[in-house]
């Protein structure tokens, strides 16, 4: 007789929660009963830059463990390495380094903090650059990576993203055979992404990441508008897509990404694990 499926895991994004302290954060999706959260490195939460990250770290590990939270770490901020271009530089970039060293520190952070990912996507891609090029210095520097995440043991899950270089689920998959199928990179998929650009059905992209499929994002969206909605606001079937991840037997996060709900973010996450409950 064949198990029932794996309960869904549900994480909610502190890139949703801008204006709380770090620490209310984990309060707050612990009392509404969340499995987990997808941390933002950035400025105001937990900056791997700060002098006392070590510190700050352990705190933060002792914090999740208190409230049983699993945790993902994500490196979205999109003006985090400088203040002009969103998710400048990248790794097709002049200065890639930098996004070099900004994903080692997130490997590390994740290893302490046991993430067992390390989230990322690939920016835009520089003007001028022929694609072919581009894809050399994206596989490039994500093998560089990947030389880190060996040292730590942690997956990188990559993320397609609407209006970046890498956008759909096979471009994704394009960049892993660039890197040659390493063990350790893994696929991001957003729902409310895929529906929004990707020219095939949400579930045949579930299924088409499920291989790879390492972290799940969630949200509502429109077909072709880059916005992340509540659920209900949108077009997307909650209840197959949710079906589907359960069959596939997704281990990691469900988390939910509504950074536009920070003003009113312990309702948006309230509403949002009462839906997901119910459509699960």
């Amino acid at each position: 007789m064949r198990p029932p499926p794996t309960p869904l895991k549900f994480g909610y994004g502190t890139n949703g929660f801008t204006h709380h302290r770090l620490a209310d954060v984990l309060v707050v999706l612990a009392d509404l009963g969340y499995d987990g959260v997808a941390l933002t490195l950035d400025h105001g939460h937990l900056d791997p830059y700060a002098n006392d990250l070590p510190q700050r770290v352990t705190a933060l590990g002792r914090q999740l463990a208190r409230y049983n939270l699993d945790v993902t770490v994500e490196t979205g901020a999109p003006y985090f390495l400088g203040p002009w271009g969103k998710h400048l530089p990248t790794l097709m970039s002049d200065g890639a380094e930098k996004r070099v060293d900004l994903l080692g520190r997130a490997l590390r952070i994740a290893a302490d903090l046991g993430s067992p990912t390390v989230h990322l996507c690939s920016g835009p891609a520089p003007d001028g650059l022929r694609e072919q090029d581009a894809w050399k210095r994206l596989a490039a520097g994500v093998e560089t990576v990947l030389e880190t995440a060996e040292k730590y043991g942690v997956a990188l899950a990559f993320e397609p993203e609407p209006y970046m270089f890498v956008d759909t689920v096979e471009r994704c998959l394009h960049l892993a055979r660039l890197v040659g199928a390493h063990e350790l990179f893994g696929i991001t998929l957003d729902i409310g992404h895929a529906h929004c650009v990707e020219q095939r059905p949400v579930l045949d992209c579930v299924r088409q990441a499920a291989p790879m499929l390492r972290n799940v994002q969630i949200e509502d969206m429109r077909r072709g508008i880059h916005q992340h909605l509540e659920f209900g606001d949108g077009e997307i079937d909650f209840v197959s897509v949710l079906a589907a991840l359960r069959e596939l037997g997704h281990s990691g996060l469900v988390s939910v990404e509504i950074q536009g709900g920070s003003l009113d973010a312990p309702e948006v996450a309230r509403r949002s694990i009462e839906f997901l409950r119910g459509a699960a």
